[in-house]
């Protein structure tokens, strides 16, 4: 038995994967990733494939960039963990201040977690307890976007709008209203007529308002118009209901800028981040309010907000994070996204003609198509494509009939248009049968 053998044999033995029909997934022949460098992973067999999704979307700056692998191992030689319960580190104050000043005005404290789903759930439950203790207790309700993915803790599935994921816990989730998608047939106009007659009917019951600014990710890469976001804070505004932004996906310039709201030109109450937060190193998100809402929390002990993770502001996270966020200013990566993002654009645009494809659309780096035919999150036309394009060399994970791209940001631009290429010749092949 070989190596790549036995892992596979250990893996199906025991490992349970995220969304993954299981009995499907024992029957696949899965790539074992031994190493990962740039836009690319390699696996066992000794083959490299593209990294189309950066890895979930985590990989903002690529894999193992080497100013990260050195931040890290800076920080390991000094503190891999010290609680943030009543006192501090470098790392976790240095990072808050440098990521208040690259937020959307307004936005004055960090709290940190684990990852997207926690950031989610912080913003929640902050926005509840706000309201419990500052004289309206009665607002404990949510208002979310059909379609809406915000993360997979009990919290984030109930504001999140994928019926699919929602279903086996329907009875166990807080209550949210759920309001047509502003990517849908009626647009950001329909989206908005529905959200101001929530709002006026039960404003008094609502806690805020979530959504996923410009692009609903697992939704299907659906784009809607910024209109949306700034008729929505102006609505939030007039009921005094909190907007909260989940930039855990759109954020850190996936979509062109560096938070995807400043295509609206507004700022959120909350902002939450995670995925490139750590440049795909860490575990690591946080979750950023205003100084009215920490203020909620201010005078007797039992006003804190008695929240956290044990590893809540780790330093190896927050020394990765806080060295981003120098990459990011030091090696240009929003603006040297821009020629790239113009690569993705013209090469989806060129896909809309190919057999198969049914619509096309990108933003940043972001590019998408939908296949014709069957449509939602367990359709399999996507899946015969990622098989195309394994075979040529590049690895990606379809939406059911979504096929789309978030490659690094920093992806060389002969890597990305060899990416862009093989998208297209695996869609084709698909498409002529």
């Amino acid at each position: 038995m070989s190596e790549r053998e036995r892992i596979v044999a250990l893996d199906k033995r025991r490992v349970w994967h995220p969304y993954a029909a299981m009995d499907e997934y024992r029957a696949s022949d899965p790539l074992v990733v031994v190493r990962a460098k740039g836009a690319r992973l390699f696996d066992a067999d000794g083959r490299s494939y593209l990294d189309a999704n950066s890895s979930w979307w985590v990989a903002s700056l690529g894999h193992d960039h080497p100013r990260l692998v050195a931040a890290l191992k800076r920080q390991a030689d000094l503190n891999c963990h010290s609680a943030l319960a009543g006192m501090t580190h470098p790392a976790a104050a240095e990072l808050a201040e440098a990521l208040c000043r690259v937020a959307p005005a307004g936005l004055e404290h960090v709290f940190y977690s684990d990852d997207g789903s926690t950031a989610v759930e912080v913003a929640l439950k902050l926005a509840l307890q706000y309201w419990a203790q500052n004289g309206r207790p009665e607002r404990r309700r949510f208002v979310a976007l059909e379609d809406a993915f915000h993360g997979e803790t009990l919290g984030a599935t109930a504001v999140g709008g994928v019926e699919l994921f929602r279903r086996p816990f329907v009875g166990a989730l807080a209550g949210c209203t759920h309001l047509p998608s502003p990517a849908g047939p009626a647009g950001a106009a329909g989206a908005l007529e529905s959200l101001a007659k929530v709002l006026e009917a039960e404003s008094d019951r609502v806690a805020a308002l979530v959504v996923e600014p410009v692009v609903q990710g697992a939704a299907g890469m659906r784009i809607h118009d910024p209109a949306f976001l700034r008729g929505a804070r102006e609505l939030c505004d007039a009921h005094d209901v909190f907007l909260v932004c989940d930039e855990v996906f759109t954020g850190y310039g996936r979509t062109g800028p560096m938070w995807a709201s400043e295509h609206a030109g507004i700022a959120p109450d909350v902002l939450c981040t995670g995925k490139g937060f750590s440049g795909g190193m860490l575990p690591m998100a946080a979750t950023l309010a205003t100084g009215r809402i920490f203020a909620g929390f201010l005078g007797s002990r039992e006003r804190a907000f008695h929240y956290g993770h044990s590893f809540c502001g780790n330093p190896l996270g927050a020394a990765v994070a806080l060295e981003v966020l120098r990459v990011y200013a030091e090696e240009q990566i929003l603006e040297r996204a821009r020629g790239k993002a113009e690569r993705i654009a013209r090469a989806f645009a060129g896909m809309a003609s190919l057999p198969g494809v049914a619509s096309v659309r990108s933003i940043g780096m972001i590019g998408a198509l939908d296949l014709a035919g069957d449509a939602g999150y367990l359709a399999r036309s996507g899946w015969r494509v990622a098989e195309e394009a394994r075979r040529r060399g590049a690895y990606l994970r379809p939406l059911g009939n979504v096929i789309y791209v978030t490659p690094p940001l920093n992806i060389p631009d002969d890597e990305l248009d060899l990416l862009l290429s093989i998208v297209g010749e695996s869609v084709e092949a698909v498409g002529r049968g």
